[in-house]
């Protein structure tokens, strides 16, 4: 990765909210610069840099040239910045000075190439999941970004971490197995329910069958011999 531009910056003399408003107000933001075994500096920077460096290729990954008047120049990388959450104007800046022979950890995006033949010829779905990856390199070997071909992905086939293609110089962090983009197949389209219904088959109610106590049976046969003989005497 190559430095791509220089970044000037100034001293800060002044402090606090109401001096941090003045100074944006002017065309400038607060910066500090750390880490490499020096001292912490504030900092006034350009915004304009800043962004720029920001849409760059190298994006938040990019080395540049930090130039402080009367200190020595700093290769340093961008560790955090901070944007204004109504306008969009950049608050802050924080960067982080940067050895050669240390090696660091970034995330670095991941691009894909090509049509994958599960939706080319099968009308399946590619998912791109993972869109970026953590590696770990010398801030020289430090890629823009890392590209993977995807044409011979079918339906069903995942491409993981462990495929993509890196440098030797270069140690993916993330997880092996980690899926970072997959062809599924089509979701089939649900038939609505039918309106209406058949109507089912409303079940007459059962014929109750009371089954006689014996007493009762019992009276029943009484009164049944009683009127035979009520007959007789009537004869």
């Amino acid at each position: 990765m190559a430095e791509i531009l220089n970044v000037e910056a100034q001293a800060r003399e002044s402090f606090g909210k109401n001096a941090a408003r003045r100074l944006r107000h002017s065309g400038r933001v607060p910066a500090v610069v750390y880490g490499g075994g020096g001292p912490s500096v504030s900092l006034t920077v350009d915004p304009k840099a800043i962004v720029r460096i920001l849409h760059s290729e190298a994006g938040h990954n990019a080395i540049f040239t930090l130039q402080i008047p009367d200190k020595a120049p700093a290769r340093v990388m961008l560790r955090e910045w901070q944007w204004e959450p109504i306008k969009g104007g950049l608050m802050h800046v924080d960067m982080v000075r940067i050895a050669r022979d240390e090696k660091l950890k970034v995330r670095v995006p991941i691009r894909i190439t090509g049509e994958p033949q599960g939706v080319k010829l099968q009308g399946g779905v590619l998912e791109f999941i993972l869109r970026e990856v953590e590696v770990e390199c010398l801030p020289d070997d430090i890629p823009e970004h890392i590209t993977v071909d995807v044409s011979d992905l079918v339906i069903g086939r995942q491409l993981r971490v462990s495929d993509l293609p890196v440098a030797a110089s270069v140690k993916v962090v993330a997880e092996p197995g980690r899926v970072v983009a997959h062809v599924v197949a089509p979701k089939a389209e649900v038939e609505p329910a039918a309106e209406t219904a058949e109507a089912a088959p409303v079940p007459s109610e059962p014929e109750l069958i009371r089954k006689r106590k014996p007493e009762e049976e019992e009276g029943a046969e009484e009164a049944k011999e009683a009127k035979a003989e009520g007959k007789k005497e009537k004869k």
